[in-house]
């Protein structure tokens, strides 16, 4: 049985649209997951301006997980790593106290091409807020699959189906990549808290109701199974909740002092940038002012 269902609503990123499907104001999380943004399916142009590129910004309190389905995006952070992403790979980038990175489209600069994925943040324990942060690579071939009756699957991180991933989460989750064939069935893995499924494409149905691509739908904790209409491609994703959590622009807490400690750290130039790309950062955004109170 359902307990929401949240569309993906248009955000800009820089030049970039994207699907933003948490944080929703009814559903602020799922499990440990507190921000999910769908990039594409979208094809750049030849000579990609880097007006696209998302520039080096700050982290605290988080792991970000960029899952590709078509594309390859550059990631460099201020520990030094300089990694390309492609599809299916996994990379795991944990904030903890804080850390900068930036996203570009270096290897498809001239030549342009298709781009579609994931970018997830799944909130840190509080015993693991003010760890050091790390980043950790996780080719395509790394992770474990499944076939069963119509489904292709892929185990991103965590356990489900008696599965387990060797990505390294900091608490119980599970994120599944599944690809659907018409008419085939999908049950939602058992054994978790909170559980929900984005229709990154095509169309299911849940208990006689059709569902389009851009939902995510988020269950009651009961057996519930997905029936593929066409083939679809399913992103599954839940876990143990961690307890309320703040978020403001990058930065995620369980306590909003930290949210203010991280904004000044930020605006004072006290993070350090990614190494060979420390000549351009985004600023703090503005927050808007009060409105003043009507004289009486």
């Amino acid at each position: 049985m359902l307990d929401l269902v949240i569309p993906a609503r248009r955000r800009h990123i820089g030049l970039l649209e994207v699907g933003r499907v948490l944080p929703f104001a009814q559903r602020r999380m799922v499990g440990p997951f507190i921000f999910l943004d769908h990039m594409g399916p979208l094809v750049l142009p030849p000579n990609v301006p880097r007006d696209t590129d998302v520039r080096p910004h700050p982290h605290i309190g988080l792991a970000t997980v960029t899952y590709l389905f078509e594309g390859e995006i550059t990631h460099r952070d201020s520990l030094g790593v300089e990694q390309v992403i492609r599809p299916g790979a996994v990379n795991w980038m944990i904030a903890g106290g804080g850390i900068a990175h930036s996203e570009r489209f270096d290897g498809v600069r001239k030549s342009g091409g298709p781009l579609h994925g994931l970018q997830a943040w799944v909130a840190l324990p509080e015993r693991d807020e003010e760890a050091s942060a790390g980043f950790t690579h996780y080719p395509h071939d790394e992770l474990p699959t499944f076939r069963d009756r119509g489904i292709n699957a892929r185990l991103i991180a965590g356990t489900a189906y008696g599965i387990a991933s060797r990505v390294k989460a900091q608490s119980p989750l599970f994120y599944l990549h599944a690809e659907v064939e018409q008419g085939a069935r999908l049950a939602m893995p058992p054994g978790h808290a909170e559980r929900a499924a984005y229709i990154v494409r095509g169309e299911v149905e849940h208990e006689g109701r059709a569902y389009d691509a851009g939902s995510l739908l988020v269950f009651k904790p009961r057996e519930a199974v997905l029936h593929a209409r066409v083939g679809s491609t399913l992103m599954l994703l839940g876990g143990e909740p961690l307890g309320p959590r703040h978020i403001w622009w990058n930065f995620v807490s369980s306590r909003p002092e930290r949210i203010e400690q991280a904004k000044a750290d930020w605006k004072a130039g006290r993070f350090t940038l990614p190494v060979h790309d420390d000549k351009e950062f985004i600023p703090l955004p503005e927050e808007p002012k009060p409105v003043p109170e009507p004289m009486s």
